[in-house]
């Protein structure tokens, strides 16, 4: 568990490299004015994993940071909502086990309720097609910017925004991923000390 905790808190080093807005010089200064370089902390590059980056190695790298972004943003609130008693209705499996008799967070994986290992397996095959498949950033589209995932397909009136709006909207997803992803890694460390925190409840 150790080692799980030690690893997200690295990769979440790279929520605090910023954002692509179409430049195309690579030189250090070229990413200190991008989208998600702000105050208090301008540009963060703690690990410098922009060092002598090119403009390829920064687009991978913001890609990474919003997905993980988003994944965390999700598994925080999921931890929220099922810590406070709220499951989906129903069985989980054909042999009558609750949604709700299973426990939380890391406990729902590892521990005395844990989900069996086959429904686990059956959740790590859904993510992987959901990687492989649709969460892509398909070319000749119409897509806009790195983790523009609609395809030409989902829009949600992304499309009647003027531009200043779009970079607000993107700036907010952006920062709301890295709180989160620092939020779920949070929760997980408090979940191996134990106690009880406020809204979260009993770890």
């Amino acid at each position: 568990m150790k080692s799980v905790i030690f690893a997200a808190a690295i990769a979440s080093a790279a929520a605090f490299a910023p954002a692509q807005v179409g430049k195309v010089s690579t030189s250090l200064s070229a990413f200190e004015a991008e989208l998600g370089a702000q105050a208090p902390l301008g540009f963060f590059d703690p690990l410098g994993l922009l060092d002598d980056a090119d403009q390829a190695r920064f687009d991978r790298l913001r890609y990474v940071e919003i997905k993980h972004g988003r994944v965390a943003m999700l598994a925080f609130v999921g931890n929220l909502i099922t810590r406070n008693g709220i499951y989906l209705p129903g069985n989980i499996d054909e042999a009558g086990h609750a949604f709700s008799s299973f426990g939380n967070g890391w406990q729902a994986i590892d521990g005395a309720n844990a989900i069996p290992q086959d429904g686990v397996s059956q959740i790590l095959l859904f993510v992987g097609y959901l990687e492989a498949s649709v969460m892509l950033d398909v070319e000749g589209t119409g897509n806009e910017h790195i983790g523009d995932f609609r395809n030409g397909f989902i829009d949600f009136g992304w499309d009647t925004f003027d531009e200043e709006t779009k970079l607000s909207k993107r700036a907010i997803e952006l920062n709301n991923g890295r709180a989160a992803m620092m939020g779920i890694l949070g929760l997980m460390i408090h979940e191996q000390i134990g106690g009880e925190f406020p809204i979260v409840g009993q770890m």
